[in-house]
């Protein structure tokens, strides 16, 4: 039980940025660049204390290549959300990265199932549907275009971070060196931030990215890769509803049967990866 709430506890945390970063600009006071910087700027301080309250040396672990992909994440995140609805940005990042991190798999050369291919390509049709020119229910493409740049970044990340043996002073320096990049990008494309802005980005750093980043670490080791990768299968759905109830977005029968076709997939490749239990006196 305690797993389980931990577990619901991050996904919550997961679909909350979506919905932060939605809330954030929805009234066109706060830009995406600002709230991108006070996110990476306030998620790195919260990881640092984290390292520095946790023992053992309060220096980050800096690797340039998981900064740089975790700052595409977050700023193609925070402009895609100018134009896409909650639900629908979550949708298109969730499934972008599970295609990612498939094809990174097929680049390191690792064994692929059956299984995997098939439920990487259902994910990839729905997406392709969602996001195929079609009258008002398209979504936006710029829009479309930077969160699929955010879901490689994330994809990359997550790929980098695979072998990582402290996941959490490497997030704490990924995040730390992430900042500066965010600070460049808002001194280029300088806009505006309200008070309300500046703390609904304030709680996507520090709480639903830098807490919920952590928590997900810790409850990691438990669940293992296929029931992570399922557990994250609400994450799109948590946001949409979070849209409808929070920001009035609507949800079309569209969205709906594409992210039936998006998540079954992800769930059928995530599942490929269970390994059968053996009975007792049955050779390996």
């Amino acid at each position: 039980m305690r797993l389980f709430l931990l577990t619901a506890l991050t996904m919550l945390a997961f679909a909350a940025n979506s919905i932060l970063n939605r809330m954030a600009l929805e009234d066109g006071t706060t830009g995406p660049a600002a709230f991108a910087a006070i996110r990476l700027a306030s998620g790195a301080l919260c990881l640092w204390l984290l390292v520095a309250a946790r023992g053992g040396g309060w220096r980050p672990r800096l690797d340039p290549a998981g900064a740089g992909s975790l700052a595409l994440y977050v700023l193609g995140f925070s402009f895609a959300y100018v134009s896409l609805p909650a639900g629908v940005g979550a949708l298109i990042l969730f499934g972008g990265v599970q295609i990612t991190m498939f094809a990174g798999a097929l680049i390191l050369r690792e064994a692929v199932p059956v299984r995997r291919w098939a439920g990487a390509g259902l994910a990839m049709c729905g997406l392709a549907w969602l996001l195929w020119p079609a009258g008002t229910t398209a979504p936006d493409p710029l829009g479309a275009a930077l969160m699929a740049a955010a879901a490689l970044g994330w994809g990359i990340y997550s790929l980098l971070g695979r072998g990582a043996t402290d996941p959490l002073r490497a997030t704490a320096g990924n995040f730390v060196l992430a900042t500066p990049l965010g600070l460049i990008l808002f001194a280029l494309l300088p806009d505006t931030v309200t008070a309300q802005g500046a703390v609904l980005a304030i709680l996507s750093g520090a709480v639903t990215s830098g807490c919920g980043y952590a928590l997900w670490y810790a409850v990691l080791p438990a669940l293992g890769a296929s029931r992570a990768a399922v557990a994250q299968l609400c994450v799109p759905v948590i946001a949409a509803l979070g849209g409808l109830a929070l920001l009035g977005e609507g949800m079309s029968l569209r969205f709906i049967l594409a992210s039936a076709l998006v998540l079954g997939g992800v769930a059928l490749a995530a599942l490929s990866g269970v390994k059968k239990v053996q009975k007792p006196g049955k050779a390996a």
